[in-house]
């Protein structure tokens, strides 16, 4: 099993994001130094919460990450062409020497599309049109593509990925089987969102298995995300965790949540993301970690994304729980010698 680290790359209003740039170097550095094998930031236009853009933040973090991966979680893509796309990720897969990912997502926040001008009705269909046109550039053969939403005739692209075929996509979709199947259809793999809980979890993995097997495309990564606190006392990192991550939940309530139902519950109030939180998230001591950690492995899990920092939890505590995954968590998952 990998971990990878999502930076928290959206702030507090009234937060300078300038001030927090140095930080997220530091917090890269420590994952960089636990092992930890690549680092993930987010992507939002407009809203309440000041946001890093994810391409040149990345681009900013490629030294402090070494030798780690690079990647989005999500990049909103029917927002945008994806020819600007597939040359601003070819830009990174330089920048970072072919360690790129390209998490897409289809995005779902009202006032965002309405501010493009892209109907929301439009979504699936150029996220679709989207992963496959950004393919066909990134081939570096000339491309010809005739789509409903975007048409590209006898064009190449202007800086191939140094990576053949450029990076992989990991798609970003709902936990339910419509998500399941559009990721096992397009994706080298799908991020799983960190509120689904591990029963959700077996279900909606084993529609996106079958998936791939029918379409003859063989296994993929298992990714999920989950949310991580670490302390030597269990309560506490709990109380912590629910406190942050709870303060970050009320913000994203302001905006609209992707659908209704039992997937998003977690953005209905602060006894709901409670429940959430003890059944999917990591709030606990490096043993319950390693438990919950184990059980995800067990269930074919090969990746999980993890985030440490919400809203106003303070650097110390992030590095107080990355120092304690290095230290007592990711020793359970390294290859005996």
């Amino acid at each position: 099993m990998q971990f990878g680290l999502a930076v928290m790359n959206d702030f507090p209003p009234g937060v300078v994001p300038a001030d927090r740039v140095a930080l997220l170097r530091e917090q890269v550095r420590a994952a960089r130094d636990a092992g930890i094998s690549s680092v993930w930031v987010l992507q939002h236009y407009l809203g309440g919460m000041p946001t890093l853009q994810p391409i040149p933040l990345l681009a900013a973090l490629a030294r402090d990450a070494g030798d780690m991966t690079l990647g989005t979680n999500m990049f909103i893509l029917p927002l945008r062409h994806p020819v600007g796309v597939a040359e601003e990720f070819a830009t990174l897969d330089h920048i970072t020497g072919g360690r790129t990912i390209a998490g897409f997502g289809m995005g779902y926040r009202e006032n965002e599309f309405a501010s493009f001008g892209v109907p929301m009705d439009d979504r699936l269909g150029r996220y679709e049109e989207g992963v496959r046109l950004i393919r066909d550039l990134w081939t570096g053969e000339t491309t010809t593509f005739e789509g409903e939403h975007f048409r590209v005739r006898g064009q190449r692209i202007s800086l191939p990925p140094v990576r053949p075929g450029g990076p992989p996509i990991w798609i970003g979709a709902g936990p339910h089987r419509a998500g399941a199947l559009r990721a096992a259809r397009l994706g080298d793999a799908w991020i799983v969102p960190p509120h689904v809980t591990p029963e959700k979890l077996e279900a909606v993995l084993g529609h996106y298995r079958d998936e791939r097997a029918r379409l003859g495309r063989g296994p993929s990564e298992l990714v999920v995300r989950r949310e991580l606190v670490l302390d030597a006392d269990r309560d506490r990192a709990r109380a912590i965790g629910v406190e942050a991550r709870g303060a970050l939940t009320r913000q994203y309530a302001r905006y609209n949540a992707p659908q209704k139902g039992a997937a998003y519950r977690h953005l209905s109030g602060d006894r709901a993301a409670a429940e959430v939180a003890d059944a999917s998230y990591l709030f606990t001591d490096p043993a319950g970690a390693v438990t919950a950690l184990k059980a995800l492995e067990a269930q074919g899990l090969t990746y999980v994304i993890l985030r440490a920092q919400w809203y106003e939890l303070g650097q110390e505590q992030v590095l107080r729980t990355l120092e304690l995954f290095k230290n007592e968590v990711l020793p359970a998952f390294r290859p005996r010698g």
